[in-house]
């Protein structure tokens, strides 16, 4: 089935983002700020998620996931690496899906599946739903930086995001909302590219702009072909 996304009665994007820690809500208060609608799903407890998204990310609105898939232009997925198979995967058939979670062996171990699959963490993710659009972006900056580095575009000082699927469409909807919140955005590659902005590669919490960025990726692609 198609996937599509009802705008609100203001007309406003809708952004849906999946878990609420630090990144998830560093990039509610940048997309309210750049006027999108935001809604967001985590922990099933509801009164106490409601809470804590009016004190962290005031604006945006706690749904479940099927409204936010529903209702969402994009979604993103912030939660923990190892909670991302608990994500409803089967509700995003057709949504433009940002993965923007982190294989970090300190944190989550040494995942023995994850190491011999040989893909990207990116590219095992969107085996969870191949009817999504996955798109690999927003993982390689910490969350500390997402708000202290944003700046308006054409601002020398601008730091650039890499941006990795296979879907062309997908990938320029993601393009545009790394570009709205204060980033300029760097066209990866494929989805298969994700690897590259993985935590041990070159780019991975570097502030690099749009060049650098570029200079950075081909580096490492090129290192590896040889």
């Amino acid at each position: 089935m198609q996937h599509t996304s009802p705008r609100s009665a203001f007309g406003r994007r809708v952004v849906g983002i999946i878990g609420v820690g630090k990144v998830g809500t560093a990039l509610a208060r940048l997309a309210l700020a750049a006027g999108y609608e935001v809604l967001v799903a985590g922990s099933p407890r509801q009164l106490a998620l409601e809470l804590v998204v009016d004190t962290v990310a005031p604006g945006a609105r706690v749904t479940d996931a099927a409204e936010l898939a529903h209702r969402a232009d994009l979604v993103i997925v912030a939660v923990p690496f190892g909670k991302v198979a608990s994500v409803d995967w089967g509700l995003l058939d057709g949504a433009v899906v940002v993965d923007a979670t982190n294989y970090w062996p300190p944190i989550d171990g040494v995942l023995a599946d994850v190491e011999a699959d040989g893909r990207s963490t990116a590219e095992q993710h969107a085996d969870l739903n191949p009817a999504a659009r996955v798109v690999k972006s927003l993982n390689h900056l910490g969350y500390h930086d997402m708000e202290e580095d944003e700046r308006p575009a054409g601002d020398p000082l601008r730091r650039a995001i890499a941006v990795a699927g296979d879907d062309a469409e997908a990938k320029r909807v993601v393009a545009d909302f790394v570009d709205a919140i204060g980033f300029d955005p760097v066209d990866a590659g494929p989805l298969a590219s994700g690897r590259l902005l993985e935590p041990g590669h070159l780019v991975f919490g570097r502030e690099l702009d749009r060049d650098e960025l570029r200079q950075a990726l081909a580096s490492e692609e090129s290192a590896r072909l040889v």
